[in-house]
């Protein structure tokens, strides 16, 4: 098994489903698992009502960012050994050449951001977007990866991105 294996999310505003991937994934996956996210188009921002899921789940807030996926693929950033597109826009887009070619999937998540309504069903639809990512990374963390080859992996990645 490796040291460790580094993960990215992206999406294309970098603003809420990959900062909660994120996030989670650095709760759940700790010691073995370092995440990040990166959009193609980063929003700048950070969306607050993404933010409140993850305080209310009790996980760090603190350091989380929207960046460029650029950041990423510039010399001396960490390999990444997994890259997950969780957004439609940024699934077909051209993604940068990731050094060491990571085992890819695209795991889509409905943009609760596109979400009008009342404060109850905004709510509701970064709660579930939350639900979906946390389902998902868990799913991850309980793949034999160390006993897997990287098809198979591919494989199963591309089967809980269906779930």
């Amino acid at each position: 098994m490796p040291q460790g294996y580094n993960v990215l999310f992206l999406c294309t505003g970098n603003s809420a489903r990959s900062i909660m991937a994120e996030a989670i994934m650095n709760h759940k996956g700790r010691p073995n698992f370092n995440a990040y996210s990166a959009g193609s188009h980063p929003s700048g921002s950070v969306r607050p009502e993404a933010l409140r899921q993850l305080e209310i789940a009790h996980l760090p807030t603190k350091g989380l960012r929207s960046k460029s996926w650029d950041e990423f693929a510039r010399p001396g950033t960490p390999q990444m050994n997994f890259v997950f597109t969780v957004c439609d826009n940024a699934a077909r887009e051209t993604c940068p050449l990731w050094p060491g070619q990571p085992i890819t999937a695209h795991w889509g998540v409905p943009d609760p951001a596109a979400v009008a309504g009342t404060p109850e069903q905004i709510e509701r639809a970064y709660r579930e977007a939350f639900v979906i990512l946390d389902r998902r990374i868990s799913l991850l963390l309980c793949l034999p990866l160390e006993s897997l080859g990287n098809l198979a992996i591919k494989k199963e990645l591309d089967r809980i991105g269906l779930q």
